[in-house]
């Protein structure tokens, strides 16, 4: 047909357009930029990206479908769930084990141990929801939530905890798995800065009742903005969707009808009987889907994520070896030897004779991107100074990390220029200390 060849002609265009117009510049050290992170992609994204304009869905549809059934293969979940962002992934989490549907739903007042060192909305939806946080500090050396603090933070009225991966890295994650078990705790995984991360040979995010997943340009795969939720508890998976989609009852895909049969045959709550399934209401939810456009981008993401993962390992080993003379003066992260990271950066804790903000300064100067560890000591923020929460042991560690750790790059858009520029101005500033 005149449309399918038009298609193929548009497509074949597209192609042609990115590598006119994406194509890589030269690196000039001092002058471009060596960014923390960034989009990586070729004309594939982009063209797929352009069927899903042509397609004109706009909303989720097959390409979010497929997606969803590759990811859900991908976390060997019980279902996998898009939504718009990794922090409305954490709502959707949270929320989920809040909503009146769930099996022994949380409710106002209960307690989340999670740690200080996070980022905003890892919390944030704690506070939404009215459950309280029990923050505890970070195991030394690692940036991850210190284990046996939160085993001991664990009170009556504990009934979750909420595991950051922080910097991609798992940290005793089978351990705090089976604790749960034990204890009868719900635990979560924010998987967001973890894509491509094992844990015992399995994939962080596995582990959890649900884990989430952000696709923003900074991590793994990116769609721009989305993310996901896999939900690994069986007995979520129902409330998840709801929770997502309007807090309905009704389970259809979109665009579709009357997959449970009886459409107009329930009675539930006050309503009439017979009242249209579709506009049956459970839960109080949101709408946090996604777009086809999105997900069309994120399949060819995902073809991706081994080199993605791989290269980040590479150059996360290539600083470290290169960086190792510098010991006097800067701390490395140290890893859980039965985790087989996806590093997010390559995190540095300089020692206390050196000033992190000069350092930074100087590497900026130099056109060379840094980021400090997220919220730092969460307490110390201003729009969290104040939250109801309660403090299990101290934050030394968590402290520490706020006034003396930053991280640079590791994504696989950076070349062997850009590491080696970076490397020469880190070891030439040293070496005036």
């Amino acid at each position: 047909m005149a449309h399918e060849a038009l298609h193929g002609r548009i497509l074949s265009l597209v192609g042609e357009y990115y590598e006119k117009a994406h194509a890589a510049r030269a690196f000039l050290p001092g002058v471009s930029k060596v960014h923390y992170a960034g989009r990586v992609y070729d004309a594939a994204e982009m063209m797929s990206a352009t069927a899903a304009v042509l397609d004109f869905n706009l909303t989720a549809g097959r390409y979010a479908a497929e997606l969803e059934a590759a990811l859900k293969a991908y976390y060997r979940a019980r279902r996998f769930l898009l939504v718009n962002s990794g922090s409305s992934a954490n709502l959707l989490m949270v929320s989920t084990l809040c909503a009146q549907t769930a099996p022994n739903p949380l409710k106002e007042g209960d307690e989340v141990v999670t740690p200080a060192t996070t980022f905003p909305t890892t919390l944030a939806p704690i506070l939404q929801n009215r459950l309280v946080p029990v923050l505890v500090d970070c195991a030394p050396g690692t940036l991850n939530m210190d284990i046996a603090r939160a085993m001991e933070a664990v009170g009556p009225r504990t009934r979750a905890i909420l595991l950051p991966h922080t910097m991609g890295s798992p940290w005793h994650l089978a351990a705090l798995r089976d604790f749960c078990r034990e204890r009868g705790l719900y635990f979560l995984e924010d998987g967001c800065d973890a894509l491509g991360a094992t844990y015992d040979g399995k994939p962080a995010g596995s582990f959890g009742d649900m884990s989430t997943l952000s696709c923003y340009p900074a991590h793994q795969i990116t769609m721009g903005e989305g993310g996901g939720v896999a939900v690994n508890n069986r007995l979520l998976v129902k409330t998840a969707l709801s929770m997502r989609d309007w807090g309905r009852d009704c389970w259809c895909e979109p665009g579709k009808s009357n997959t449970c049969e009886k459409r107009y045959g329930w009675k539930l709550g006050d309503l009439p009987r017979g009242y249209d399934h579709k506009f049956i209401y459970s839960n109080i939810g949101y709408n946090l889907k996604i777009t086809d456009l999105q997900a069309a981008i994120g399949i060819e993401q995902l073809k991706k994520l081994g080199e993605f993962v791989a290269a980040r390992r590479r150059n996360f080993e290539i600083y470290r070896q290169a960086l190792a003379p510098l010991a006097d003066h800067i701390e490395f992260v140290r890893q859980d030897p039965r985790a087989e990271p996806s590093w997010f950066g390559f995190p540095i804790t300089v020692k206390p004779h050196v000033d992190r903000a000069k350092l930074i300064r100087h590497l900026d100067e130099r056109m060379i991107e840094t980021r400090l560890l997220f919220g730092g000591n969460i307490l110390r923020q201003p729009g969290y100074r104040n939250i109801p929460h309660r403090l299990h042991g101290d934050l030394a560690e968590t402290d520490r990390i706020a006034e003396r750790t930053f991280f640079i790059g590791v994504y696989p858009g950076l070349t062997a220029e850009m590491r080696e520029f970076v490397v020469e101005t880190l070891v030439g500033y040293c070496r005036t200390l």
